[in-house]
């Protein structure tokens, strides 16, 4: 149940010629057509390295996704699948798929959602309507592989293309290609048994939402067993427009059971099951599983209730584990995706043992060869392997923890990183298995996200989405009009840098005092402050004459583990103390109007609101609190304990991170917003504050959304949301004009 950021932002490339100075307004913000203008999804290099294919919207309707593709041999764009083809009417889902949708944050996508490559780069794979549809290039032809009332998801080809492999009434299933016919690999699923299906804290907090893995060899698949019993019954309450939806669900709040799992694998051959041992404490987590290259051994990551021992373990076919790398930690350890294994039997494995996520190089023994990369900053993840030159490719912070650039080095030898990404700013790489090629996102404060295909060695190739803002694209009006951000530091009170960027109104003028508003996320996995293309939101507030200021405290991303654990045990606390630094900084400038200060966020932002509210309410004159955690004790095991421990062991740190013992602290103009369908966090979190506010007789404003998630999506929702919460910082802050 992962805290989400609300992104309102915009892809587009800023033309320094343009002269239109319309001002920017949120009608126009969330009307159609976007400003954003085109927009890319689900950006794939094809296995041949051939072709890259992408998710676009239609020109009469942008919700509605077609595949598309630039052949690199044809120097062309082309539609490639057109939806329409695949789905004649209305997509009807299953419970479990808009469940899936929602925590993947598609759910108001339409069309063509997913896709998948077969190895060979001669087929694609198309989830729709519940059933399962592929798609031969040579030919064009398009056949359908399932038809059945039930709902098959989480499909895949196997590795060598012979099969497709699914899910179907929570058991595995695999069909012949080429004859047709299905092979059901798990009877026992239902119920509360789950094979092959990721649990509910792996989608929400592991980024794992599959449960099922194929060998290269395509004679075994290893999954995992889900038994649900363990964990209690809650029931939660989706509250629409025009009914009330009871939904009893089995959620694991900190502290408390979680699901029982078990790993095997299964022989295609004969259906036969072998249980694979992964010790006797079955209060554990899986978090990542996959195959050593031979397919005589699995791999899979065994993680510790607590989250502080990490175990990478390789299991053989008759089901003996040993371990091969342990990772320790006095705090929590952070899960990754970076394990890479190499031809040689060698593989690359991330660690943040030294504070700083860097990559080592291992023998299939679990020996150490040699640390890759070292420093005080950090690896974002491995992009690509060329074994062939013996390149290893990643992104991360080595220039600055502010941007996110592509580097390579040889780690065969000993070199040091060399940077392949010309720009400064912020990029986003998707590359091709034998790392040849890559695509790349890039953007910076006023050059939002540009998406280009390029050599490995940086040189382009060609613009998939130049996305100039000329006069035909519906920013040009509004483009003269946009406001540059500043970056600067300050210092927490253990000496850490704080990084803040801070956007001065329109028609600024030093010798005039204007209001703030200041915006947070605050939590853990997320870095506000960047070099990267921003939200509608601040551009809108700073075109108000509000002065826009965005801090990342102690607990954000990126920059290493001494200052992401300085919230361990006490979350909240240590971030406020940061935030406050900020404001304070602001105060001290001579054109900000010191008593009119205001604070918004959403979801972990809207916990940090109404800590501030509550624990400084000198500081700040109100508070727009969206969507937000009041009580850690009402959130999952999997994420709160990683920051918090247990209720059990931990009591006073739940009681200081809630918000109810210091509510009657709050002096300020308070408005609490939040969905009243929302699964994330949940509508019980603003409902407890709401009752403690009246009990202590705390005067407040407060704006809910039936039927709203976690993000209150959709336009109209959208535009109604921020009209409220601009609306209340101009009434009470008096923006100056």
């Amino acid at each position: 149940m992962k805290l989400i950021c609300l992104i309102v932002g915009v892809l587009m490339t800023l033309n320094p010629e343009a002269v239109s100075g319309e001002a920017l307004t949120l009608e126009r913000i969330f009307a159609s057509p976007d400003l954003s203008g085109t927009s890319l999804r689900a950006l794939k290099m094809s296995p041949d390295g051939q072709r890259v294919t992408y998710l676009q919207g239609k020109a009469e309707n942008k919700d509605q996704y077609d595949l598309w593709e630039y052949h690199i041999g044809a120097a062309q764009k082309r539609l490639l699948v057109d939806s329409n083809e695949l789905l004649d009417g209305e997509e009807v889902l299953s419970d479990e798929e808009k469940a899936r949708r929602e925590r993947q944050r598609l759910a108001n996508v339409k069309g063509i959602i997913s896709y998948a490559w077969s190895e060979d780069g001669k087929a694609l794979l198309f989830p729709m309507n519940g059933d399962l549809f592929v798609y031969q290039l040579a030919d064009k032809s398009i056949r359908q592989l399932t038809q059945t009332d039930e709902f098959e998801t989480d499909a895949k080809f196997s590795p060598q293309g012979n099969y497709v492999s699914f899910i179907r009434a929570q058991n595995v299933f695999v069909v012949n290609i080429t004859t047709g016919e299905e092979q059901q690999l798990t009877t026992d699923g239902g119920g509360l048994i789950k094979n092959g299906m990721a649990e509910f804290v792996a989608q929400e907090e592991m980024d794992r939402d599959t449960g099922y893995w194929w060998s290269p060899d395509e004679k075994h698949i290893a999954f995992l067993q889900v038994d649900e019993s363990p964990v209690a019954v809650t029931k939660r309450y989706e509250i629409n427009a025009d009914d009330i939806e009871v939904i009893e669900q089995r959620y694991p709040y900190t502290g408390e059971d979680n699901v029982k799992i078990k790993l095997a694998t299964v022989n295609l051959a004969n259906d036969a099951i072998q249980w694979i041992d992964i010790g006797k404490n079955e209060d554990i987590y899986i978090a990542r599983v996959g195959w050593l290259p031979d397919s005589k051994q699995v791999s899979y990551q065994w993680q510790s209730r607590n989250q502080q021992t990490l175990k990478l373990r390789f299991a053989d076919l008759k089901g003996q584990s040993k371990d091969i790398v342990t990772e320790n930690s006095n705090t929590w350890i952070n899960l990754h995706h970076d394990l890479h294994f190499l031809a040689t039997g060698q593989f690359i494995w991330a660690s943040e043992r030294s504070g700083f996520k860097h990559l080592y190089l291992y023998d299939q023994q679990g020996q150490l060869i040699k640390t890759l990369t070292s420093g005080d900053w950090v690896v974002d993840a491995i992009e690509g392997v060329d074994e062939g030159n013996q390149w290893i490719y990643f992104t991360g912070s080595l220039d600055s923890p502010l941007e996110k650039q592509l580097y390579r080095l040889n780690y065969a030898q000993d070199s040091m990183p060399e940077k392949i990404s010309n720009k400064a700013g912020f990029y986003a790489i998707t590359m091709d298995g034998s790392a040849q090629h890559y695509i790349a996102q890039w953007s910076d404060r006023n050059h939002p996200t540009q998406t280009s295909l390029h050599q490995a060695d940086g040189k382009q190739i060609a613009w998939l989405n130049e996305n100039k803002v000329d006069k035909n694209h519906p920013y040009y009006p509004y483009a003269k009009n946009h406001l540059d951000n500043e970056f600067g530091e300050l210092k927490a009170a253990d000496g850490q840098a704080l990084h803040y960027r801070m956007i001065k109104p329109q028609g600024f003028d030093a010798n005039k005092k204007y209001p703030v508003f200041q915006y947070v996320y605050g939590g853990p996995h997320v870095q506000y402050v960047t070099k990267s293309w921003g939200r509608w939101i601040e551009q809108y507030m700073a075109q108000q004459g509000f002065i826009v200021f965005v801090l990342d405290n102690r607990g954000s991303d990126r920059r290493g583990m001494k200052f992401e654990s300085a919230l361990y045990k006490q979350m909240g606390t240590p971030e406020l103390a940061d935030q406050l630094v900020g404001t304070n900084y602001l105060k001290s400038l001579p054109y900000v109007a010191a008593d009119k200060v205001g604070f918004f966020g959403w979801s972990y932002g809207g916990f940090m609101t109404l800590k501030a509210l509550t624990n400084a309410p000198d500081d700040y004159a109100l508070g727009v609190s969206v969507a937000p955690v009041t009580d850690f004790a009402l959130y999952d095991t999997h994420y709160t304990e990683r920051y918090m421990s247990t209720p059990q062991l931990n009591p006073d740190g739940y009681r200081k991170t809630a918000m109810f013992d210091n509510a009657k602290n709050i002096k300020k103009p308070l408005l609490l917003i939040h969905g009243m369908a929302d699964d994330n966090v949940l509508f019980l979190n603003s409902t407890k504050m709401i009752k403690v506010l009246q009990d202590e007789g705390i005067l407040f404003d407060t704006m809910i959304y039936p039927g709203g998630k976690h993000g209150i999506s959709g336009k109209k929702p959208q535009f109604h949301v921020y009209s409220t919460i601009t609306d209340y910082f101009i009434k009470h802050l008096q923006a100056a004009e």
